[in-house]
């Protein structure tokens, strides 16, 4: 689990988050969804501690990760598993070491412990045998299964995922979504994604942070989605006339 409590962050006079309190629940799929300039992203960044709330705090599990110093954030941030918007896999490494460069890192495994582990997580994200081939070698959904696979690869306790359909076919980003969710449950992940994608909330949303100008404005679940009375929630879902024609079906009219 993780607790954003009161969370709020000021640029300047610019007030991007206006005191955000959400629980990010253990073996579900946490969704932080809202337009562009909503203050996805930086809350994202306050979450994994990549930028310092102005005020408010962060809580893992029982852990008050903002008042952490490097040594304990290090520690949390051990725990920690992301998925990169545009999968960051570096180009001039194979698939095997890009999903090894955590392993290398940060454990003293040894290189067959190592080998044995990419393994796993290939086939984890069906892709086993493609050790050898580099990225471009690669499509852009196999690209971001090969970014899952080394976001797992230390075990995480907690995943982080910055919009993972980006740039993907529908089908693929519904494989990705699949995908994900099947790992949070299995080993029982607190994951978060930031996400535009309205589909990935249909589809996964289990537990849904939308944010407006700022600030919470709606929480809930993807069944509760279409009943929603939220005016900014229903004009950022229902911007499409096939997603209002199914609310409308919804809810009987």
């Amino acid at each position: 689990m993780i607790r954003a409590d009161q969370v709020a962050k000021t640029f300047g006079r610019n007030q991007v988050l206006k005191g955000i309190s959400f629980t990010f629940e253990s073996g579900k799929t946490n969704l932080i969804i809202g337009r562009s300039g909503a203050g996805k992203t930086v809350l994202l960044k306050i979450l994994v501690g990549l930028q310092t709330p102005t005020s408010g705090r962060v809580w893992y599990d029982d852990v008050n990760f903002t008042g952490l110093d490097k040594a304990g954030m290090r520690e949390i941030r051990m725990k920690i598993g992301m998925l990169f918007q545009g999968s960051a896999l570096f180009d001039s490494m194979t698939v095997e070491e890009n999903i090894r460069f955590p392993l290398d890192m940060f454990t003293t495994m040894t290189a067959r412990q190592k080998l044995h582990r990419v393994n796993y997580c290939l086939e984890r994200v069906n892709l086993a045998g493609n050790n050898v081939k580099y990225p471009s070698e690669l499509s852009g959904g196999m690209q971001k299964r090969v970014g899952i696979a080394r976001a797992i690869v230390l075990e995480p306790k907690y995943l982080f995922c910055d919009e993972p359909n980006s740039g993907l076919d529908p089908k693929t980003a519904i494989i990705i979504d699949e995908l994900i969710s099947d790992i949070t449950k299995e080993n029982n992940i607190t994951t978060i994604i930031n996400t535009h994608d309205m589909n990935s909330v249909m589809e996964i949303g289990e537990n849904i942070c939308f944010l407006h100008e700022g600030r919470l404005e709606w929480n809930g679940h993807k069944e509760q989605v279409l009943e929603s009375n939220n005016e900014n929630l229903q004009s950022f879902i229902f911007a499409s006339p096939f997603l209002k024609r199914l609310r409308k079906q919804a809810l009987g009219h």
